[in-house]
């Protein structure tokens, strides 16, 4: 069996590169796209490559970044362009191979294994695509190229912007086994800290290491790690339109200003379970577990799950759970910033054991009747755009 090529493509400053395609004026300027500090979102999302050379990084605040760069030029986030954007350059990857997976908006991997013949080696169709997408929509990307996904993926981000690098069995003590353990795939802060201690510093070392050790120091995730840094990861690329399974459907909203009280709270969590609710019917599924995750403005986390006496799509029921795990979990006047609901353990609505009504509960997980009405409700949100009709508790003021 041929050996595999993998291909890691990824974006370059996609955000802020989309953003200036429409403000050629901004040449050569530092730019960061934001999100609206009057919502509460005042973070950076994206950065141009100049704004990063003054050290202006994803996620921080705006306020951190004009401090280290006065000059920035802020622009707001268009997200369908970015949507769209990313259809126009896997239409690009779709011309060399049909096993093209979306990472995420930005990022893809490819396996052109097959496409050789056509179009070279891995390295040339490599070079071949980011010239493509900087000629025909005016971004550029870097390439991973290897044979498996971790490897591609991680020689995406050795070299950026608008570059190929190729990682074999060979190059990989050069490139890869000397970099800082932080630089390893899916290891964050935490997880690079315990791997310190034990005196794995490099992924070289993560590779070298015993993956029993590894799973005491980090559970499931340490044999994961030690896989994909000695290059065993096999996971295939997927065909264009393939998907996981949905494991959970979730929803999350950042308050306007804090939300104080039983009522206030109440009324955050109903458009989450709305929302929730509306998208498990829409895709046929029922949840047996309720999440919600509640953060206070000091970013103070806790998250609470309830597992549900039967399968349930329905707003009502969502919302009488996390209202439940609300009230037991969280002091009445703590203020609240940020709320999500998520619907787990899925299952089709069809292999949900149906409910039994009951006399002593308003509404049962798969009430016929409010099933009806919330299908009735999806039915004039489908004709006359999500806003046209909404529970009274809605409005957060």
């Amino acid at each position: 069996m041929a050996e595999r090529t993998i291909l890691h493509c990824d974006c370059n400053n996609y955000f802020a590169s989309v953003e200036l395609l429409e403000h050629p004026e901004l040449a050569g300027r530092p730019v960061a796209v934001a999100g609206d500090p009057e919502g509460r979102h005042g973070i950076i999302l994206a950065k141009n490559q100049i704004a990063k050379r003054y050290g202006v990084k994803t996620a921080e605040t705006v306020w951190q970044a004009r401090r280290k760069c006065p000059g920035l030029v802020l622009l707001p986030p268009h997200h369908q362009k970015y949507v769209d954007m990313s259809r126009r350059v896997n239409d690009i990857y779709l011309s060399v191979t049909d096993q093209v997976e979306p990472f995420s908006v930005d990022e893809s991997y490819l396996d052109v294994t097959g496409s050789r013949a056509l179009f070279g080696d891995g390295a040339a169709i490599a070079d071949m695509l980011r010239q493509r997408v900087r000629e025909e929509l005016g971004i550029t990307i870097s390439v991973g190229v290897s044979d498996n996904k971790a490897w591609a993926k991680m020689g995406s981000d050795y070299k950026k912007p608008d570059a190929t690098t190729v990682i074999t069995r060979t190059t990989v003590q050069d490139t890869l086994y000397p970099l800082d353990i932080s630089s390893m795939l899916f290891v964050g802060h935490a997880a690079a800290e315990v791997l310190r201690r034990h005196g794995i510093n490099t992924i070289g070392a993560l590779a070298a290491c015993n993956p029993a050790v590894l799973t005491q120091c980090l559970g499931k995730q340490g044999e994961s790690l030690w896989q994909m840094a000695g290059g065993r990861d096999d996971s295939p690329v997927r065909l264009w339109g393939d998907a996981d399974p949905v494991k959970s459907v979730g929803n999350g909203i950042t308050f306007p200003h804090d939300l104080v009280g039983r009522e206030e709270c109440h009324a955050g969590l109903m458009p989450l379970c709305d929302s929730v609710a509306s998208r498990l019917r829409a895709q046929g599924l029922k949840c047996r577990t309720v999440t919600i995750q509640i953060k206070d403005p000091n970013l103070k986390v806790i998250s609470r799950q309830r597992t549900l006496s039967m399968p349930t799509n329905l707003t009502r029921q969502l919302f009488q759970e996390a209202c439940a795990i609300l009230d037991a979990s969280w002091p009445a006047r703590s203020p609240i910033r940020l709320m999500t609901v998520t619907a787990g353990n899925l299952c089709r609505e069809d292999e949900a054991v149906p409910a039994q009504l009951s006399f002593l509960c308003e509404v049962q997980p798969d009430d016929p009747r409010q099933a009806a009405l919330e299908r009735a409700v999806d039915g004039v949100r489908a004709r006359f755009g999500k806003r046209s009709i909404a529970p009274a508790t809605m409005e957060i003021r």
